[in-house]
């Protein structure tokens, strides 16, 4: 376990930062900016997650003590439209991040990707949650800020494009791979990017937009308590429900095999989806009716859902 000092340290500049918490970054923004309270959020299979977390919560309390970072988790099922990852959200200085984040993915490496006895360091890759209006920051003029963070942390860095078919999604993934010392270094100059932007730091309030999210704050005694955003929930959780009509040849591909889709749609969206009997159609029609229950937001997420499972279909 990478837990002691953190087993792997980091570049030459993120590991200086480590040793010597005020110790001056080149190319750096002015030291306010460092030192201004931030957030970063990424992504971690349900597996990693409970890593992370710990029996009774030790695990994610020895990393919030030794990095001074605040780590909030998304619950178990409360995942990145579209993946079937949990979010979690690590805040504090930009120092303080950087090493709550260097002690995750070292003891994550240490658990998932190491093999006794390998000479080279593993390669993994990390998805960060970057809301869509901060990626041009991160990218540049011509793609020029990207290839430079490229260069100078030698990690492959890869942006994935606007997602139009999860309506209210307003954030990307950007995917930081490479060994731990070369991801560490690009996550550093992303998240130097990233407070540099006025809007970033207006997103910290809302971790986790997705769904009905309440996410788990793991406190400094070990309690998991309710995280809840800033929204009401009150208008958002009112359970009503909508009908829509799918050709009887299509409701294949929505349920899919042994029921996976469907059941994947429901997971990720957080409504519940019913289609009716063979035979039972939209008067008038021969289509099937598929009936979506859940909160405005959990049904409109469904609908997205199922149009494109039926789009891929009729495009082709």
């Amino acid at each position: 376990m990478a837990m002691e000092g953190g087993k792997s340290p980091y570049s030459a500049a993120a590991s200086e930062v480590q040793q010597n918490q005020s110790s001056p970054r080149k190319s750096t923004p002015p030291p306010d900016n460092v030192e201004k309270e931030t957030h970063l959020r990424f992504l971690l299979s349900n597996a990693e997650a409970g890593s992370v977390i710990g029996k009774g919560g030790s695990t994610i309390n020895d990393i919030q003590s030794q990095s001074g970072a605040r780590i909030q988790l998304s619950r178990n099922f409360e995942c990145f439209p579209g993946t079937s990852d949990r979010i979690i959200m690590v805040s504090g200085t930009v120092d303080n991040i950087l090493n709550a984040v260097n002690l995750i993915l070292s003891k994550l490496l240490d658990e998932f990707y190491v093999e006794d006895g390998g000479e080279v360091d593993p390669e993994s890759k990390t998805r960060l949650v970057v809301p869509n209006s901060s990626c041009g920051g991160i990218i540049g003029k011509g793609g020029a800020i990207i290839r430079s963070l490229m260069e100078d942390s030698r990690a492959s860095i890869k942006i994935s494009p606007q997602d139009n078919y999860y309506p209210g999604l307003h954030d990307r993934l950007v995917t930081v791979a490479g060994a731990l010392g070369e991801q560490m270094r690009a996550i550093e100059l992303i998240l130097l990017k990233l407070v540099e932007d006025q809007y970033y730091h207006q997103n910290a309030s809302a971790p986790f937009p997705y769904g009905a999210f309440g996410g788990v704050n793991y406190g400094p005694n070990g309690v998991g308590g309710k995280y809840q955003n800033n929204r009401s929930p009150i208008k958002e959780d009112r359970s009503s429900s909508v009908t829509i009509g799918i050709a009887d040849e299509h409701i294949g591909i929505v349920v899919g095999r042994g029921g996976r889709n469907i059941m994947e749609m429901s997971q990720l969206s957080g409504a519940r989806i019913k289609i009716s009997e063979r035979g039972d159609f939209m008067s008038g029609t021969s289509d099937r009716k598929v009936t979506i229950t859940g909160s405005q937001r959990a049904i409109r997420l469904a609908e997205s859902m199922i149009s494109q499972k039926v789009a891929s279909v009729t495009e082709r």
